[in-house]
């Protein structure tokens, strides 16, 4: 399997959860607002024989030229956004589902694919709204015949994909296995978004059970460990992943 990571960039967010772009070495976080946290955004490109998945769609950004910053990464490496057959999606906080359709929100922005997200973060998202979840962002899947939705605990999407609900960051969270020919590739979303966080034991402020999202990391620490997971970092943009 490849792995293509498709990052777009450093940003600081304050308690509006607006996510404005930071230039590491020129900008200065201290003359940002107060509170402001700097974050890294890196959602992924996964190969396999059978599919081509982007993991979770980042901000949804465009560049100068109207272009999307997840399209133009994947045309870096030769992908149109007409080759994605998979989109998964940990949750729909913004910077994880604003890359969900174009700009203008008129057309999906990954075309031929199939879309999945669990059905309780999809309901409790529009429950909740903003600023938490701008549902403006994703809700032109609403009626799409490309949306699908992931129930109960755990599951599997096709031979391959299997995902669990985690909750810990969110109530209704969920992470993904990819496996292929012996190699496993998992993705943890905003429950392990960083090598950091996956090798201390480290409670986040920002994640709505932190002790669960603290012991989920350590329990899949011990699992990747033993067999040889690579992990895929969607906020650390200099250690996208990581196999052990």
């Amino acid at each position: 399997m490849k792995i293509i990571p498709l990052s777009e960039g450093s940003f600081t967010v304050d308690q509006t959860k607006k996510f404005i772009p930071f230039q590491l070495g020129k900008d200065d976080l201290q003359q940002r607002n107060r509170g402001s946290l700097l974050v890294e955004i890196q959602p992924f490109c996964v190969i396999t024989r059978e599919d081509v998945i982007v993991l979770d769609t980042g901000l949804g950004f465009t560049n100068s030229r109207g272009i999307m910053q997840i399209h133009e990464n994947l045309a870096s490496q030769g992908i149109s956004p007409a080759e994605v057959t998979l989109v998964l999606l940990s949750h729909l906080h913004r910077d994880h589902a604003g890359g969900i359709a174009l700009e203008g929100k008129q057309d999906l922005s990954f075309p031929n694919a199939r879309y999945y997200i669990h059905r309780k973060e999809w309901e409790y998202a529009f429950e909740k709204g903003a600023p938490s979840y701008y549902t403006h962002d994703f809700s032109l899947l609403e009626h799409s015949d490309q949306l699908e939705f992931t129930q109960g605990d755990e599951g599997r999407i096709n031979e391959n994909i299997t995902y669990i609900l985690t909750g810990g960051h969110c109530p209704f969270h969920q992470a993904f296995m990819i496996e292929q020919d012996g190699e496993k590739i998992f993705f943890g979303g905003d429950v392990a978004p960083q090598l950091m966080q996956l090798k201390n034991r480290f409670k986040a402020k920002y994640d709505q059970d932190g002790n669960r999202a603290m012991e989920l990391r350590m329990e899949w620490k011990t699992k990747g460990e033993k067999e040889h997971w690579t992990f895929l970092f969607y906020h650390d943009i200099k250690q996208p992943f990581f196999k052990f």
